[in-house]
């Protein structure tokens, strides 16, 4: 399979690549380097080195690389910071991650992998937590 790994240069992104990599797949790296680091991209991985804020380059690269499936884990991810600057994490975390979510959608492309977070529960209603549970975020973050 061809994947477009979004946040591929960050902790759980270049791991994912990694193993991708070492299975056959055939992967593309999409990162902004704002959170992730040059350093930690395979060398055997195709780097487009962008922002989800830039639509056009998102839909060109999707255009290019022709993905089988999309992973997302380009994400803002400190709680402590969300509260200081919830913007950031609205912006970053949600509107940029619907315009992935909606050039992918537009690209045809049928299989998407998204990261999320268990602080979308909150504190948890039991352990261990499953995605049955009530979404009750209690943070920007969440």
């Amino acid at each position: 399979m061809k994947i477009l790994v979004v946040g591929g240069a960050g902790y759980i992104g270049s791991v994912c690549a990694e193993l991708l990599l070492d299975q056959g797949h055939g992967v593309t790296i999409f990162d902004n380097l704002s959170e992730g680091h040059r350093r930690a991209l395979d060398p055997r991985a195709a780097f487009v080195e962008g922002d989800l804020a830039d639509r056009q380059l998102i839909e060109k690269t999707l255009s290019k690389q022709q993905p089988d499936a999309v992973m997302h884990f380009a994400a803002n991810a400190l709680v402590g910071e969300s509260m200081q600057n919830p913007s950031k994490y609205f912006r970053n975390n949600i509107a940029n991650g619907l315009n992935l979510l909606d050039a992918v959608i537009s690209a045809g492309v049928e299989k998407i992998i998204f990261s999320s977070t268990c602080a979308i529960f909150g504190p948890p209603e039991r352990v261990p937590i499953d995605e049955t549970m009530t979404p009750r975020p209690i943070n920007p973050y969440g």
